[in-house]
């Protein structure tokens, strides 16, 4: 799968822009704050119809314009040089195309204008929801900030995991948004329980009932996800750590407990004192853990290296780009955002070494130093493609 055509209209620093990008190797340069980052950023949002930056869709807008369009080609077959003339062949009979689907290009436009419901089509048809979009054209973004998902809260955890998941899994898509929506409806009734001093139990049952199933299907499904993608892992950190320690991913969550149900109602008087749902999925976390010196294993947050933290992360989405490939049957886009400038020689040999392997389909480098781009890559047989922005 490739990316192969990307026109920007408003998008962020992007007033008009269009590429063609090569099926391997594309290498984007220009000096700090020429819109590197913002070009990766639309191939995350063509992907998966939200940016990797922001979380509300219109501060992508260009800031001296009220709407913005992202459209582009994805390629999502290999075809011999027979298949292509078939494939030709076929769109010369009376227009038409009837060759196979998966040998045709897919058209992907999304737009937004300020005020209205951002659009999302497929060969210029909408989507009927815009949730079927995501998983179709996997995508996995390496990026500075990445080390967060070590340093920073629980949130953002959730968050890497319930996106390589959303990505895996249509199902636990679905239960994830349902949740979400419940759980905000939960919210708003407790608010109005707090204000009136008084709680409604019967009106509160049901809402808890789909909650709680949600919760224990979502609870189940990463449960079984993090014991699927350990092996993976761990298989990657030990390779770009040369087998130097031991670590472990371990999922935290209150909502396995046996008495749980129990004990989410019993705390329905603290939650409209709170005025938000105090238990449930939307608590979770993960816990990274690494050996200690002593042999033991002790949180990373707290006791890893900056050069194990990196490590980490990295073997994480490494990971990550394993389970989606072994699960679509493509390699995913894989988008690496300036890590160059932020890994030491032998993590960037690391992953030059997987480059050499073909270990990856499609992959955009951002760069503010083309020529040491050019000589990292120089053992790498690959086609890449440089192109210089912000000019």
């Amino acid at each position: 799968m490739h990316l192969e055509k990307l026109s920007l209209t408003n998008f962020k620093s992007y007033e008009d822009a269009r590429f063609q990008f090569g099926r391997q190797v594309n290498v984007i340069v220009g000096p700090n704050g020429s819109g590197k980052t913002n070009l990766l950023d639309a191939v995350y949002f063509l992907s998966l119809s939200k940016s990797a930056f922001h979380s509300q869709d219109a501060l992508n807008i260009n800031h001296e314009a009220d709407f913005f369009i992202i459209d582009g080609t994805f390629f999502t077959g290999e075809v011999s040089s027979e298949q292509e003339t078939d494939h030709l062949r076929h769109r010369s009979v009376g227009g038409a195309d009837t060759s196979d689907r998966a040998f045709r290009p897919t058209q992907i436009t999304i737009s937004l204008q300020k005020g209205q419901r951002k659009a999302v089509l497929a060969d210029k048809k909408p989507y009927e929801r815009v949730s079927e979009h995501i998983g179709r054209f996997p995508v996995v973004l390496m990026a500075p900030n990445d080390t967060d998902l070590v340093r920073e809260h629980s949130e953002d955890r959730r968050h890497f995991f319930d996106g390589v998941l959303s990505q895996l899994d249509a199902d636990y898509l679905r239960d994830y948004l349902m949740y979400q929506q419940v759980l905000k409806q939960r919210n708003s009734l407790l608010k109005i329980f707090a204000d009136r001093n008084q709680i409604d139990n019967d009106l509160l049952d049901t809402y808890d009932e789909p909650l709680l199933d949600l919760a224990r299907r979502i609870h189940d499904r990463r449960q079984r996800f993090v014991v699927e993608f350990l092996p993976d892992f761990c298989r990657h950190y030990a390779f770009l750590s040369e087998a130097r320690e031991a670590v472990n991913i371990l999922y935290e969550s209150e909502v396995g407990k046996p008495d749980f149900a129990e004990e989410f109602r019993h705390f329905r008087r603290r939650d409209t004192v709170l005025q938000r749902t105090t238990m449930g999925i939307h608590k979770d976390d993960y816990l990274f853990t690494v050996a200690g010196r002593e042999g033991g294993a002790v949180p990373l947050k707290k006791f890893g290296s900056q050069g194990q933290q990196k490590t980490f992360v990295i073997a994480l989405k490494m990971a990550q780009f394993d389970q989606l490939q072994a699960e679509k049957n493509v390699k995913p886009i894989l988008l690496l955002d300036d890590i160059f400038d932020k890994l030491d020689d032998r993590r960037i040999g690391k992953l030059i070494e997987l480059m050499e392997r073909d270990t990856f389909g499609q992959l955009f480098i951002t760069d503010a130093r083309p020529e040491r781009t050019r000589q990292l890559l120089e053992s790498v047989r690959a086609d890449v493609r440089f192109f210089e922005v912000g000019r």
